[in-house]
């Protein structure tokens, strides 16, 4: 199994700047976080290939979001900038090896459980 351990969530005022952590057993090719609101299909934020580096990010946080990673910490990251009130929603953190379409979480086979970020006005 892939064992992905989330972290760094919790409230923060619009404008506002978190960074998410996520703690992996196994690098996989591809790493990315996605987030999902109550009755809402999960959608990609952002996703990085662990073998080029290439990353990728949804249109709704280009400029914002960062995704990078610490292979000696076996630890990926977000860094969160400039949070908006939209941006409130579960976030998980997901891998796989063998990603057609980026960003999409149905091609991820790991998934976390998740952390919460809530940005209040």
């Amino acid at each position: 199994s892939q064992a992905l351990v989330e972290s760094g969530g919790g409230s923060v005022q619009a404008g506002g700047s978190l960074r998410l952590s996520c703690k992996y057993a196994v690098r996989r090719a591809f790493m990315g976080w996605f987030r999902q609101v109550s009755g809402k299909e999960r959608e990609g934020v952002a996703d990085i290939y662990m073998i080029g580096g290439g990353t990728m990010y949804a249109d709704f946080v280009k400029g914002r979001f960062i995704i990078s990673e610490d292979p000696a910490k076996e630890t990926l990251y977000l860094q969160m900038n400039n949070l908006k009130l939209d941006d409130t929603a579960m976030y998980y953190c997901a891998a796989g090896d063998y990603v057609k379409k980026r960003l999409s979480h149905l091609e991820y086979r790991y998934s976390g459980q998740g952390t919460q970020v809530t940005v209040s006005s």
